[in-house]
């Protein structure tokens, strides 16, 4: 069972692939990362899986049924979303601005169930306390709260956000970052995008990277990371150790301090190796640690510099 499915999904604006043949899984019960830098298509990707957009190629599947731009079905009406900053009534109260929408968001049944979930989803995404002020003095953040309440609202089997924590100080984030953590613990499929690498690193179970409309990368944060390549290390003669790591294949000896130097392994030398070659010639070693890449390492190259923006 998937709850989000794309296939060959384009689309093109004049000349331009906004989304570039885009295929996606997302399974269920899974917080899914989907990170790239502004302007490379994730915002368009969302609006097309949501059918708020026609795509020109490809497919969508929303809980395993087609999404048909215009029309309403049953895995739309199972789906929460919020995407980009939304807009509310700014002199009614967030809990004001709840009811309204949860009675205009379906059947009486509907309405009612909505409506007795106000004081959850106020109380799971921190408005409260804040549920009687008018949504004009309301900080960026408690607006993103807000829509994030609000699309919780239906009790949603997928929630779709799209840069969720925009304007929330780091107090914030993380209680966002740890609510949405539950939600996808509890059954909830959540697709996040985000240009925060730190945000998606800290919570999702996969992240898809995507550039220039393509998905570039895609896997667990620690497997885009990869196993530890390069191991810095701590002798009594770096000279000395630099001549015998020289000697191994396929390994590079990086210039360091006094101390100090990188060394970055080859196709089949390990840590142990460089360890023992030292120590077999009579270099004193204090430290050998191996060092692993970041996640904000793989994004730019995958991406490049230039495309990181905001």
């Amino acid at each position: 069972m998937t709850a989000l499915v794309t296939r060959g999904l384009t689309k093109r604006y004049g000349d331009v692939n906004v989304v570039d043949g885009l295929d996606l899984t997302v399974e269920r019960g899974e917080l899914y990362g989907f990170l790239g830098p502004n302007g490379a298509g994730k915002t368009t990707t969302i609006r097309m899986a949501l059918g708020l957009i026609f795509p020109t190629a490809g497919e969508v599947e929303l809980l395993d049924e087609p999404v048909v731009h215009g029309r309403t079905s049953r895995a739309l009406e199972r789906t929460g979303a919020m995407v980009e900053e939304p807009a509310f009534y700014r002199f009614l109260s967030g809990r004001w601005n709840l009811e309204v929408f949860a009675r205009a968001g379906g059947s009486g049944e509907e309405a009612r169930r909505r409506l007795a979930r106000i004081d959850d989803v106020l109380e799971l995404t921190g408005l409260a306390s804040a549920a009687k002020k008018r949504v004009k003095a309301y900080s960026q953040g408690m607006r993103q709260r807000l829509g994030i309440a609000l699309a919780l609202l239906g009790a949603p089997d997928i929630l779709v956000l799209d840069e969720p924590t925009n304007g929330l100080d780091p107090a914030g984030m993380r209680e966002i970052r740890q609510m949405l953590r539950r939600l996808a613990d509890g059954g909830t499929t959540v697709f996040v995008s985000s240009h925060l690498l730190t945000e998606v690193e800290a919570i999702c179970d996969r992240v898809g990277v995507l550039s220039r409309g393509k998905l570039v990368a895609e896997g667990p944060p620690g497997q885009l990371r990869g196993a530890a390549e390069t191991v810095r290390v701590e002798v009594d003669d770096v000279e000395r150790a630099a001549e015998v790591l020289g000697r191994l294949e396929g390994v590079e000896v990086a210039t360091g301090g006094d101390r100090q130097f990188s060394v970055r392994l080859g196709a089949t030398t390990t840590a142990a190796d460089v360890n023992a070659a030292l120590v077999g010639a009579g270099v004193a070693v204090s430290a050998l640690v191996p060092e692993q890449e970041s996640l904000e390492d793989v994004f730019l190259a995958l991406v490049g510099d230039g495309d990181v923006q905001g």
